[in-house]
């Protein structure tokens, strides 16, 4: 699997590659609608800057494409912090006799 954001000026959004020994399947997740004419030069510069570079053999190249927002990025290292931060240590619960 690959994943590469796609930049010129400013970010279009996210691709992740997979390659199989038949095809090669990708998903393009834009962060704002393209024209159709666009949409399809992008694609092309994927296939020919990420898939056709990497010099394996395929049918077809096989794109979904979605229009969506970045709502955030996490990690374990994330979870790992959030979950340290929500460990109470507060023992007043605990009563002594």
């Amino acid at each position: 699997m690959q994943g590469n954001n796609l930049q010129s000026n400013n970010r279009l959004g996210t691709v992740d590659i997979h390659f199989t020994t038949t095809a090669v399947h990708g998903t393009l997740i834009l962060e704002r609608e393209l024209e159709e004419a666009d949409l399809t030069k992008l694609i092309e510069q994927i296939d020919e800057d990420l898939v056709l570079s990497a010099d394996m053999p395929r049918d077809d190249f096989l794109v979904s494409v979605y229009v969506g927002k970045d709502v955030g990025f996490y990690s374990d290292e994330y979870f790992a912090e959030e979950n340290s931060d929500s460990l109470d240590f507060d023992d007043d619960d605990d009563q002594s006799i």
